[in-house]
């Protein structure tokens, strides 16, 4: 049995290049950068964890709930293959009890804020905002996309960004936890506009502060699926 079922929808995916010197000391022993034509990405994601359910089990009053996080996209050679993945510098959720059993069990990097989040549509566009609270500000994402979907084409840079299936934790510089993630290949939005409106040094540190100044390489919205998060294994 699946550690946990549920769903992820409605993923608005902010992605910057940037260099791959910054992110050196956050890369789990065994995996490195997984590049895509040489560049090197990290990306901010704000998107809705629905029907949750642990072991088989909806948790009351943690079924549905926002989720923003930043990650950038790792590989690990094992048994003549690449397994590709994501590291996550933090996630942030409105669930203390989601945080207390990622950090402990994955040894993750969650974080519990305030959050709110809205999905709108109109007759020509949809609209996506995931926000949370720090620091007494509101920190905000948001979309406006076209109303219809469109394929993730093969080799593009989108299906770079979503289509890595595992997840790797830095347990110490020694010991890497690895889990996987399935789904299907999804279908994505085009954007028409966005805005960020994030605090980046208060939210993820000063190694990631230069992310207020430069504007994202790539946008788009997925439109998510079914998921499962696998347990964990120990890579020493």
């Amino acid at each position: 049995m699946s550690f946990l079922t549920a769903e992820w929808n409605d993923l608005a995916m902010f992605n910057y290049e940037i260099d791959p010197k910054i992110l050196e000391n956050y890369v789990p022993k065994g995996t490195e950068l997984d590049l895509w034509n040489g560049k090197c990405y990290i990306s901010l994601i704000g998107f809705m964890f629905e029907n949750v359910k642990v072991l088989g089990i909806k948790v009351p009053f943690h079924v549905n709930f926002e989720e923003v996080n930043l990650r950038f996209y790792v590989k690990r050679f094992e048994d003549g293959i690449w397994k590709r993945g994501v590291v996550f510098v933090k996630e942030i959720v409105p669930k203390h009890a989601v945080t207390i059993i990622a950090n402990t069990l994955y040894n993750e990097h969650y974080q519990t804020l305030k959050m709110r989040h809205s999905r709108t549509e109109n007759e020509i566009s949809k609209r996506f905002q995931y926000e949370w609270f720090k620091d007494s500000k509101w920190n905000t994402i948001t979309m406006t996309t076209e109303k219809n979907s469109i394929p993730i084409e093969e080799n593009s840079e989108a299906e770079f960004i979503t289509e890595h299936y595992f997840g790797y934790t830095k347990f110490n510089k020694n010991k890497t936890i690895e889990y996987e993630v399935t789904h299907p290949s999804w279908k994505q939005l085009k954007v028409i506009d966005s805005k960020i409106d994030v605090d980046f040094e208060s939210i993820y540190g000063k190694d990631f502060k230069f992310l207020e100044d430069i504007k994202p390489s790539s946008e788009f919205l997925a439109l998510g699926s079914k998921i499962t998060i696998e347990g964990k294994k120990t890579i020493r």
